[in-house]
């Protein structure tokens, strides 16, 4: 497809994310904006001394989250290392949430791309639904979009059926228009969801780079009939934080894509500060 040329300035997107996310909101609608929040999390620990214990009572929590009594859901999916695919997709068999697993030289992606994808079908192998790869913004910031194009496609290959989300780094991207050039090559390269950030960044996720991404997601959707997903990640702790990206994109791409198919938010505190929250509105 063809897109029109970005012409966005940050202070003008600034503005319209304030615009957006500046709303009161009464108890009994923040309670059920937080339970389904709560049900988009890729709760998510990528730490280098992550064990398989750790893992494995991260996936008992996410599990744990669903209350019949609070009417909250479990969290969408668990995003860990490729070497946890196996303890993830046996902790959770039959929940139905998602492992999901970073791959392909995380967070840097400066490996060889054989390396790289050698990483993400191992993941698969060993039960990975998701994987959440990261472009190479060096190449990006040369200029070679070509290379970037070429390796989202043999990610998606590689993923062999399963999803693929794929991780721009906007931070350091930091134009309006590089980001929304990374947004369409990885669309073009058969991205199933854009998400802003390894977490490893700063800045991470930021309401300026959602809006870049959703509106691009929004062209793609109106000239293709494909529904794209988001993922903001990335130092999102609050609730109200998580509130801010899903105003975003209810206001963008609208309510049909405020479930856990194509929105995400990948967090490591924010499912129990939002679990918190719930129980003390719903004594409100």
């Amino acid at each position: 497809m063809k897109y029109s040329r970005y012409s966005t300035s940050l202070p003008e997107l600034t503005k319209r994310a304030e615009d957006i996310i500046n709303q009161q909101f009464k108890p009994d609608e923040l309670l059920s904006m937080y339970k389904n929040i709560l049900g988009l999390i890729d709760l998510t620990t990528l730490s280098g001394d992550d064990t398989r214990e750790k893992v494995r009572n991260l996936c008992l929590q996410a599990i744990d989250f669903e209350n019949k009594n609070l009417g909250t859901p479990k969290t969408a999916a668990v995003c860990v290392y490729p070497v946890f695919a196996g303890v993830v997709s046996e902790t959770l068999k039959g929940t139905g949430i998602q492992t999901a697993c970073v791959a392909g030289a995380f967070p840097s992606g400066q490996s060889p791309l054989n390396a790289r994808l050698l990483e993400v079908s191992y993941a698969v192998e060993n039960g990975a639904d998701e994987i959440d790869m990261v472009i190479s913004r060096g190449r990006l910031l040369e200029g070679d979009t070509g290379f970037v194009l070429e390796e989202v496609k043999a990610h998606k290959e590689a993923c062999a059926g399963k999803h693929l989300k794929v991780i721009l780094e906007t931070g350091e991207l930091k134009s309006p228009e590089l980001i929304r050039k990374a947004c369409e090559l990885a669309l073009e390269g058969g991205a199933n969801f854009l998400k802003t950030s390894t977490g490893k960044v700063m800045p991470a996720a930021t309401h300026e780079a959602v809006l870049i991404m959703l509106d691009t997601i929004s062209e793609f959707y109106k000239s293709e009939g494909k529904m794209i997903g988001i993922k903001p990640a990335g130092g999102i702790a609050t609730p109200g934080e998580a509130l801010n990206y899903y105003l975003l994109v209810q206001a963008v791409l609208g309510d049909q894509w405020l479930n856990k198919k194509l929105f995400r938010i990948g967090a490591s505190r924010l499912a129990g500060n939002l679990y918190q929250a719930i129980e003390e509105l719903a004594t409100v």
